[in-house]
């Protein structure tokens, strides 16, 4: 494992076999940016140094081949949810962070400053899901020419983070956005429609993605 002490990253084909590339350095806006272009995360709960990883496989989602079940067609088309983008950042992190408490978050003080800064230089972008006027679901993620890395969603009522996933799906067709990193397998974005490919195939579309939208 690589020890970091600035933004000078080792090959993330190094990783081992849990992901895991390096510790240490910073979470600076450069940092960040740089780690993201190289195909790298941080993932760290609160007591314990920074954490960074590039795991193989990746999950990844493209986003003309998300799965909209038949229930969820039929919530969106009666309009139970409203949505928006970058209305209100750090309300998603922060509901991000509170609908994990019980079980533990990586989302602490430290993160959620990191990435509201990145959001402030239009970098890192939120969805929000509505009813009403109450936020009950959303996502937020990093975006860097035609890749969205995603971080974290939440819903706080049935359907309502599907349902952001399948909106900022949309939005991404309509904006050239090509790839969505999911970073890690899970059973829910896997019936969404997003699929493992090896951590070489995702490094080289990474490559190829930010710099033609850049």
């Amino acid at each position: 494992m690589h020890y970091l002490f600035d933004d000078n990253f080792p090959d993330p084909e190094l990783a081992d076999e849990t992901g895991l590339l390096a510790v240490g350095g910073n979470l600076l806006p450069e940092t960040l940016v740089k780690a993201y272009q190289l195909g790298i995360f941080p993932w760290f709960n609160e007591d314990e140094p920074i954490l960074w990883w590039c795991p193989n496989p990746r999950l990844v989602l493209f986003p003309s081949e998300v799965k909209v079940s038949k229930s969820m067609k039929q919530i969106l088309r009666r309009g139970d949810f409203t949505f928006s983008i970058n209305t209100c950042f750090e309300d998603v992190i922060s509901a991000c962070r509170d609908t994990r408490v019980e079980d533990g978050t990586w989302i602490s003080p430290e993160i959620t400053e990191a990435y509201t800064n990145l959001h402030y230089l239009g970098i890192a972008h939120s969805v929000e899901v509505w009813q009403k006027d109450d936020l009950v679901g959303g996502l937020y993620g990093v975006q860097l020419g035609k890749v969205f890395f995603g971080e974290s969603m939440f819903s706080l009522v049935s359907n309502a983070s599907k349902a952001a996933l399948i909106y900022w799906c949309l939005h991404c067709m309509e904006t050239g956005i090509a790839l969505i990193d999911c970073q890690q397998s899970t059973s829910h974005l896997q019936s969404l429609g997003a699929r493992e490919i090896s951590r070489k195939e995702f490094l080289e579309s990474l490559n190829q993605l930010i710099e033609s939208g850049s």
